[in-house]
C-alpha cells in the first residue's frame, strides 16, 4: 500500500469503449473515485470497466474547487482516482495543470495514454499522415487556432480542432496560408463512436459540407494531400476490385503451429465454451484477467486469518484436595510422673 493517493490521468480513446487500452481499464478497475465526462467518454467504458461500489463523478457538473477537493481527500485517505479524458491523455485536455496541481498535493501521479482522436481518423480512413514530402504532421488545437494561417505556410498535413461553427473562418485562414482550395479535407466527427461521422472533401467545399451535416460542436479537420481518398477501379460486375487479383493467403509459421496445436487436442478433453459477453464482443476477453484480478480483495474480501495469542505459561499452584476419611485421632501424650519425696 502506497503512503499516499494516487491520480492517474487515463487517456479513453477516441470514444469507442474497447479502444482503451489494458493500463487504462486496469486503472479504472482499481479506482476509489472515477472523474469521466459522460458527453466526451463513452458510459460503456465506465460501466464495463469500474467497481460496483467506485464513486462516479461527472466532471461536467462540478467546480475546480470540488475537483481540488477530491484529489486532497485522496491523498489524506490513500485512495485510487482517475480522471478520464477523451483521446490521448498526454497531447492534450489540460492534463499539465492538473498533473502539477495533484504532485504539490503530495499525490502519485501517472498519466496513461491513449489512442487519440487524430490517430483513430487516419485509421479510419487508411492514410498515413506523414506519407509525403513535407513528411511532418501540425497539430493544432482549439486554443492555437488563430495561428492557422502560419501553419499552413508550412504546406504539410494539418490535423485541427475546430468550433463547426467558425468554419468559415477557418477556410479562409487555409487560404490565406496557401493551400489551394482543392486541397484534401477529411471531416471527423465522433470517431469509432455509434453516430460517427468521416467525409472526404476539399477546402472550398468544407463549409458547405460541415452546414449540411449541422456540425456546431468542435470537430476535427485533416487537412493535406496525405489524406486524399484511394481511387479505386471497379469491375463492370460491380463486385470486385481489379486493382489487384485475388490470392489465396499463405499460411504463415503461426497458423501453421496453432493447426497442430488444435489437431493434436485430444477429443475427450472439453472444450470451455466463450461467454456471451465474449461472443458479442471479443475485445474485452482480453481484460477479463485484469478485472478479476484486481475487482476481488473489493468485491469478495477474503476471510481474515484467525489471530491464536498464545500466552506464556504460569507456574501452576499446588493441587489441595480434600479427604473423606475420618481423621485419625492422635494419641494423648502422657507427662512423666514426678517422684515422690517419702
Amino acid at each position: 500500500m502506497t503512503t499516499t493517493g494516487r491520480v492517474s490521468f487515463v487517456g479513453a480513446g477516441p470514444g469507442a469503449a474497447d479502444l482503451i487500452t489494458l493500463r487504462g481499464a486496469r486503472r479504472i478497475a482499481e479506482a476509489d473515485v472515477v472523474i469521466w465526462a459522460p458527453s466526451a467518454v463513452d458510459a460503456e467504458c465506465v460501466r464495463e470497466h469500474a467497481r460496483a461500489d467506485a464513486e462516479l463523478v461527472d466532471f461536467s457538473r462540478v467546480t475546480q474547487e470540488e475537483i481540488t477537493d477530491l484529489y486532497r481527500r485522496a491523498a489524506a485517505s490513500r485512495q485510487a482516482v482517475v480522471r478520464l479524458h477523451a483521446g490521448d491523455a498526454a497531447t492534450g485536455g489540460g492534463v499539465q495543470e492538473q498533473h502539477d496541481l495533484c504532485v504539490r498535493l503530495g499525490l502519485e501521479v501517472e498519466v496513461v495514454p491513449g489512442v487519440s482522436v487524430v490517430a483513430a481518423a487516419a485509421a479510419k480512413i487508411g492514410r498515413e499522415l506523414t506519407l509525403t514530402e513535407a513528411s511532418s504532421t501540425v497539430l493544432i488545437s482549439p486554443e492555437s487556432s488563430e495561428l492557422v494561417s502560419e501553419f499552413a505556410a508550412l504546406q504539410t498535413t494539418m490535423a485541427a480542432t475546430v468550433s463547426g461553427a467558425r468554419t468559415g473562418q477557418f477556410v479562409e485562414k487555409l487560404l490565406a496560408g496557401g493551400y489551394s482550395a482543392d486541397t484534401p479535407v477529411v471531416v471527423a466527427y465522433k470517431v469509432s463512436q455509434a453516430d460517427e461521422l468521416v467525409v472526404h472533401t476539399t477546402v472550398g467545399q468544407l463549409e458547405s459540407v460541415v452546414k449540411q451535416h449541422k456540425l456546431y460542436r468542435p470537430t476535427l479537420f485533416l487537412v493535406g494531400a496525405a489524406v486524399k481518398a484511394p481511387t479505386r477501379r471497379v469491375s463492370t460486375s460491380a463486385t470486385t476490385s481489379v486493382d489487384e487479383p485475388i490470392r489465396a493467403a499463405r499460411p504463415t509459421r503461426w497458423s501453421r503451429r496453432a493447426a497442430t496445436r488444435i489437431a493434436t487436442t485430444r477429443p475427450d478433453e472439453p472444450v470451455p465454451a466463450a461467454s456471451p459477453a465474449a461472443e458479442a464482443n471479443p475485445a474485452w476477453t482480453a481484460v477479463q484477467g485484469i478485472q478479476q484480478s484486481v475487482r476481488k480483495p473489493a468485491e469478495e474480501p477474503a476471510p481474515k486469518p484467525k489471530l491464536t495469542v498464545v500466552a506464556a505459561e504460569k507456574p501452576k499452584p499446588p493441587t489441595v484436595r480434600a479427604s473423606t476419611a475420618t481423621p485419625k485421632k492422635k494419641p494423648a501424650t502422657r507427662k512423666p510422673k514426678r517422684p515422690s519425696n517419702s
